[in-house]
């Protein structure tokens, strides 16, 4: 499993994060240990209260996300063994804890929220190295469950250089395009260029404009007027795209890109994108009904399945209960050991509903899962019709014409970007 996790406050605002339907077709509180609430919010404003016997403390919760690989079939058994593993890892086993299931995309993974406080010492639990420690862990789980491991784990100096970060996915979501399409392309033109001329010619040939940003940084600029910091994108950091770039002051701004890029465009060949766009957010809109209703839909089938659980649970109790012997046989059976041996045999036959319940419900969520992944796949393939449009857009810009981005200078015969 790929694990993440970070030292942080506003336990608050994690709850909200954790418990959010908007972004994942189902969450599932699974567990609270440790912790006398039974809903997340109430163990997070727990965790806040013991904070503050420790008033140094500010990063008062450790979080963790455990994501297997796509295709695994992985048990809950199998998450509560890898918690188990890292807990062992970084002394976190006594601390209390708050488990949520995400489901998204037809995957399931693992949220776990600890509390940093040590209870009976009231000082913070110390994290050293602990990223360092995770990634020995998640070595040891793709080992145990014999699954291929990624590159990047391996050896750091593999990472995947596409993988990108939250900000970046939420851009590109609001552009509707893949953003390891746009890091693949901020990083190609990154990677054969040497300077600044050569950068800007390179962003120019995939219909892209370097411009100055509101915050004096380098931004690349789109045709549908988004704007993507350049060392951001490229991963590079800041400091290094100013000694190549130098200071962006002589750029365009980016509102004068936007005027620069839409003047570039042949306008017959604009309309026939447009007119594809259109027809593939349509295509999108359909999409999202069909996921919509399918997530209702999943929902409904898991109250129905819990609220026929808890109907079983409260006969078999009842019908316990009726078996029970009272009055003077109740005394006579207590004297001979007999109603111990009754009561263990209904604690069995109670742990035995425990067990089919929670197998009915785990193959309940398999069938979910395998659902919502065929429909994924769909989008998966929509996603492509999308990506291939921005590659149309790229290819409408003409690339022989170099000085149109370039804002007349003070001094005649030379661009104020050199």
């Amino acid at each position: 499993m790929i694990i993440k996790a970070s030292q942080r406050s506003g336990a608050i605002a994690l709850a909200n994060h954790l418990m959010n339907l908007r972004d994942n077709d189902h969450v599932t509180l699974y567990e609270l240990r440790g912790f006398i609430a039974d809903n997340l919010h109430g163990a997070m404003k727990e965790a806040e209260a013991i904070r503050k016997g420790c008033k140094r403390l500010k990063q008062h919760v450790f979080s963790v996300s455990l994501n297997p690989p796509e295709k695994a079939k992985v048990t809950v058994q199998d998450f509560e063994d890898a918690l188990e593993r890292l807990e062992k890892k970084l002394g976190l086993a006594e601390q209390p804890r708050a488990t949520v299931f995400h489901e998204k995309e037809g995957r399931r993974h693992l949220h776990a929220v600890y509390s940093r406080v040590d209870m009976q010492n009231m000082r913070a639990i110390n994290m050293a190295h602990f990223k360092r420690k995770l990634q020995d862990v998640s070595r040891e789980l793709y080992r145990h469950h014999g699954w291929k491991m990624p590159k990047g784990l391996m050896n750091n100096k593999d990472r995947a250089p596409l993988n990108y970060s939250l900000a970046e996915c939420q851009q590109a979501k609001r552009t509707k395009t893949d953003p390891k399409v746009i890091k693949s392309l901020i990083q190609d033109c990154w990677n054969r260029s040497d300077n600044v001329k050569s950068f800007r010619q390179a962003l120019e040939q995939n219909g892209l404009v370097l411009a100055k940003g509101d915050r004096r940084g380098h931004v690349a600029v789109d045709w549908e007027g988004n704007v993507y910091a350049v060392s951001r994108w490229a991963g590079i950091r800041t400091k290094a795209v100013r000694e190549m770039l130098g200071q962006p002051d002589n750029l365009p701004t980016v509102d004068e890109a936007k005027s620069i890029l839409a003047r570039k465009v042949d306008p017959d060949l604009q309309q026939k994108i447009d007119e594809q766009s259109e027809a593939l957010e349509k295509a999108e809109g359909e999409f999202l009904t069909r996921l919509n209703g399918m997530r209702q839909q999943q929902r409904e089938d898991r109250s129905a399945l819990e609220n026929a659980h808890e109907i079983q649970r409260i006969d078999t109790i009842r019908h316990h209960a009726d078996a029970l012997p009272t009055g003077l046989k109740a005394l006579w059976f207590r004297l001979t050991g007999q109603y111990r041996k009754i009561k263990g045999q209904i604690e069995q036959a109670a742990m035995q509903q425990l067990r089919a319940h929670a197998q009915e419900r785990e193959t309940l969520i398999r069938r979910q899962l395998l659902e919502r992944r065929a429909l994924q796949q769909e989008r998966w393939l929509l996603r492509r019709q999308i990506d291939l449009q921005f590659t149309k857009r790229r290819a409408a810009y003409p690339r022989s014409d170099r000085h149109q981005c370039q804002r007349p200078s003070a001094k005649k015969g030379r661009s104020r970007f050199h």
